[in-house]
């Protein structure tokens, strides 16, 4: 009898927890709550900014006896210091406790700070695996923020993990599949260089504007892929000539579900190349704040197509791809980086060690 070959196991993804930098919150929400208080990659924390703008993201227990030190346990800001609500022990924004009401602060007690960046009034933290130090950093160049809008951030939770929501950015077949993208094709071949992926593609597709009015958009983007949180899309759009900043950061927060802020922002029009929805009634002011509301709305959409995909698919370790899959598992390489505590895998193939999938065509 022939022996019939018996297919190997479906491994699941390493952990709900890949090692990197994730969304926190945005600075004006910071500002405006005084104390941002969630659940953020299985852990409890709070953030808060002192006087000077500086910026703490801290597990969110007093280490004096384990109040919580979020609102609704009474913590509070004052003086740029967190407060716990228990027994009004202060700390600073190093976490560490600078003042007691009754007596000198103790030098044991100490916040578990995660170290933190700001980018465009974005506040992401850095996640270690066992709590070490960052490995990598995010890009260290802020954005150019004169004839920008303000940021417009929208937020969805779902089941989900960042690997397979940041996997979209590499997948060219879905854009035509489930959204509806005209005319997809690379501009450049897919680059990774360590913890860095870039992914430059140009497409079409026609999109209503109003009630009444649609047009065609011609689109390139631009992606910069830094670890599984942190996605930057630069577009150009060449009906309209329209600039625009995406940022796409997907941040688990139990284990189970993830946080998938979708950030956009758009840049001066004066001399649109089309005038569309009663743009050239405007002053020129008004044009990219509303402008990014109308294409936000976009983008919201085309997230909203993926949700249901997203939070219910089953991962596939080993993918019976097509050939116009290409660069999936040039993807899953690069990821395997991010899962420290497994052993390393090829980066520069398009195949990880034990993940060889069938192709087929």
């Amino acid at each position: 009898m022939p022996v019939q070959r018996q297919e190997p196991a479906n491994a699941p993804l390493p952990s709900a927890f890949p090692e990197g930098w994730y969304f926190v919150a945005s600075r004006r929400d910071l500002e405006k709550a005084k104390i941002v208080r969630k659940t953020w990659m299985g852990t409890e924390i709070v953030a808060w900014c002192d006087d000077t703008g500086k910026v703490c993201v801290a597990e969110a227990y007093c280490p004096h006896l384990g109040s919580d030190l979020g609102p609704s346990a009474g913590g509070h800001v004052r003086d740029g210091r967190l407060v716990c609500g228990f027994h009004g022990f202060e700390y600073g924004t190093d976490g560490q406790c600078v003042a007691t009401p009754f007596a000198p602060a103790p030098k044991a007690a100490r916040l578990r700070v995660f170290e933190s960046r700001q980018i465009a009034g974005l506040v992401f933290a850095w996640w270690g695996i066992d709590g070490r130090q960052p490995q990598w950093h995010l890009p260290t160049d802020e954005p150019d923020q004169a004839g920008w809008s303000d940021l417009h951030v929208w937020t969805s939770r779902f089941a989900g993990h960042p690997q397979e929501t940041t996997e979209n950015s590499v997948d060219m077949a879905h854009f035509r599949y489930v959204h509806g993208y005209d005319s997809v094709s690379r501009v450049q071949p897919l680059a990774v260089d360590g913890h860095i992926l870039l992914s430059d593609f140009d497409f079409a597709t026609t999109r209503r504007i109003t009630r009444f009015a649609s047009t065609k958009l011609k689109v390139s983007a631009k992606t910069l892929v830094v670890g599984l949180g942190y996605s930057f899309v630069e577009i150009r759009e060449h009906t309209i000539g329209l600039d625009m900043r995406l940022w796409i950061l997907a941040t688990p927060v139990d284990g189970t579900v993830i946080d998938m802020s979708v950030v956009s922002q758009t840049g001066e029009i004066r001399s649109p190349n089309r005038w569309i929805a009663g743009l050239g009634f405007l002053p020129v002011r008004l044009r990219a704040p509303i402008m990014n509301r109308i294409m936000a709305a976009f983008e919201k959409r085309d997230v909203l197509q993926d949700v249901p995909i997203w939070s219910a698919k089953s991962y596939r370790s080993r993918p019976r791809l097509a050939r116009s899959d290409g660069e999936i598992m040039r993807y899953r390489a690069y990821c395997a980086q991010f899962y420290p505590d497994l052993p390393a895998a090829a980066s520069d193939t398009e195949t990880v060690v034990d993940l060889r999938p069938a192709v087929e065509g």
